[in-house]
């Protein structure tokens, strides 16, 4: 199956929105989807996505969930998925990657979501679309998941870096929503809403800006980039502006800092560590 590019822009959805294999997956809160929503969207519970059990709430829920979302967004060959929301596009990421993750690549992010979309004063409905369930297409591609193993062979990896997304109080430690606070060894920082626009309907920052933030961090396109944040949510957007940059080997953490932080044996570094 083809790769879509990871972004769409609200120009080229409103062009494309006619097309029949064209299919928006909304992952705001349903009273906002139900105000209204892009003409055919259908909604989705951001919960869907997750395994929602403790302490690691963010990973990837059980195959047969994964299969009932493969067969609710009737995913099918030729069929591309735009996923949006209004909250900075981290839900609409996480979908992404886990389609991705599902082996189904043929799925892009809005850029900018519902607030560009509603901003720009595109086409609205309040209708709620019909949509047949599809067979079930789940074929697994491990190349996009960091588990907690793997990361821990890869710690002294020259050739890997870790992205925290987190805030700085978190990635420091100063601000504990674990049993543990501090960020995994070598990882950088990365704070997610360091990337996004808020003077421009929540785009993503200006290439070049992004570059130089990534660069700045020694986030290369030669390394292998493992992202992750408390529940691979912000994470997800990370993903997705790597991969929206051309990186060709990005991982998500979907256990990131609630599986990591509460297990007594994974090391741990805090600024004391890092800045002694």
């Amino acid at each position: 199956m083809n790769e879509a590019p990871i972004l769409i822009t609200t120009e080229e959805l409103d062009d494309q929105l006619d097309n029949g294999e064209v299919r928006v997956v909304d992952l705001s809160k349903l009273e906002h989807y139900a105000s209204s929503h892009i003409p055919g969207a259908t909604h989705l519970d951001y919960v869907t996505l997750l395994d929602g059990n403790k302490p690691a709430p963010g990973q990837l829920p059980p195959g047969k969930q994964l299969e009932q979302l493969s067969a609710a967004l009737g995913l099918s060959d030729g069929c591309r998925i735009i996923a949006c929301d209004d909250e900075g596009s981290g839900r609409a990421a996480r979908l992404v990657w886990t389609l991705h993750v599902m082996g189904y690549p043929s799925c892009s992010v809005l850029d900018g979501g519902m607030t560009a979309w509603r901003n720009e004063h595109r086409r609205l409905s309040v209708e709620l679309p019909v949509r047949e369930n599809t067979a079930p297409t789940v074929a697994m591609d491990t190349s996009v998941i960091a588990t907690r193993e793997y990361i821990l062979s890869h710690l002294n990896d020259d050739q890997v870096i870790l992205v925290d997304a987190r805030t700085p109080e978190e990635y420091i430690g100063t601000k504990q929503l674990s049993a543990r606070a501090g960020h995994i060894p070598g990882a950088v920082n990365l704070n997610w809403l360091d990337t996004i626009d808020t003077d421009n309907h929540l785009r993503l920052k200006p290439k070049r800006i992004l570059e130089d933030m990534l660069e700045a961090r020694q986030i290369l396109p030669t390394r292998e980039v493992i992202t992750y944040c408390q529940t691979h949510h912000r994470s997800a957007h990370t993903w997705m502006l790597l991969k929206s940059l051309g990186y060709p080997a990005v991982r998500g953490y979907p256990g990131s800092w609630s599986e990591w932080g509460n297990d007594p044996e994974t090391p741990i570094q805090t600024l004391s560590e890092v800045n002694p």
